[in-house]
């Protein structure tokens, strides 16, 4: 399963988990420009990559220079589908 991430105001990584109805519909990288707040840069990966220990969630840390997927929109809203 792939996770978006992107580092908060406050520094905390925050963890995106597309459901399957939308990256059926619309695909991982449409969820991220739309989900990830403007300008922040995020990263899809993959639930593995994750630290498996949820103790210590609060202090998971990301090097910013690796978040380079994409950054986010200004729109929170899905593309319009072309109409066939």
């Amino acid at each position: 399963m792939k996770k978006i991430i992107y580092k908060q105001d406050n520094g905390a990584i925050a963890v995106i988990t597309p459901s399957q109805w939308a990256l059926d519909a619309y695909g991982i990288e449409a969820i991220a420009q739309k989900d990830v707040p403007a300008s922040k840069p995020y990263k899809i990966i993959n639930e593995s990559e994750l630290p498996q220990d949820l103790r210590f969630y609060d202090a998971w840390e990301v090097d910013e220079t690796q978040l380079t997927d994409g950054v986010g929109s200004e729109s929170n809203e899905f593309p319009a589908k072309e109409q066939v």
